[in-house]
């Protein structure tokens, strides 16, 4: 992870282009898309497969360089067997975006995310999961492509935290989002 980390900041430091929106410029983006969500060290886990949706504020500080910062309803967890942990959240996303070609940004930053649900399904009866912590950290690591304020993005969502008081899991996370930027 370390290397990941390394070759994202080394590709955000050595960028020279344009973005499409002008310096200075606020705008907003509804979001909606999908999380492909896991937990680690989860052996026999599978995905569960959930809803994000949301929106983000978007600052461009320079040609290249800009800051971005949201809300996310983010669906996660992970399914083994027939046990299924629904872990849903309310994400803050806080990104710096570099374009490095006009349209394309690779994104980096810190993702706090507020429980807002645990259970945990078997057989279909469901129940609260005990120690579910009520916060979650996240080092987001992406890419967007923006054409006429249309913007397609993916992003990794790494997890920092445990989920849980009991064990070491980490909430590992796949998000494909599609929006779309007006200006403010």
């Amino acid at each position: 992870m370390k290397k990941f980390v390394l070759a994202a900041v080394m590709m955000l430091s050595s960028v020279a282009t344009f973005a499409q929106h002008e310096e200075g410029s606020l705008t907003i983006q509804p979001r909606v898309g999908v999380n492909i969500a896991s937990l680690t060290k989860n052996d026999g886990g599978k995905a569960r497969i959930g809803l994000a949706a949301g929106a983000e504020l978007e600052y461009q500080v320079s040609d290249i360089f800009s800051l971005s910062a949201g809300a996310m309803y983010s669906m996660q967890g992970a399914k083994n067997g027939n046990i299924k942990l629904n872990l849903d959240y309310i994400n803050v996303p806080v990104m710096a975006n570099v374009y490095v070609v006009p349209g394309l940004a690779v994104k980096l930053g810190l993702q706090p995310g507020f429980k807002i649900n645990s259970k945990v399904d078997v057989l279909g009866v469901s129940a609260n999961i005990p120690g579910a912590k009520s916060v979650d950290l996240s080092l987001p690591v992406g890419l967007s492509y923006e054409y006429k304020n249309f913007v397609l993005d993916g992003r990794y969502n790494f997890g920092l935290t445990k989920v849980n008081e009991v064990g070491d899991s980490k909430n590992s996370v796949f998000q494909i989002t599609a929006g779309y930027k007006f200006d403010i």
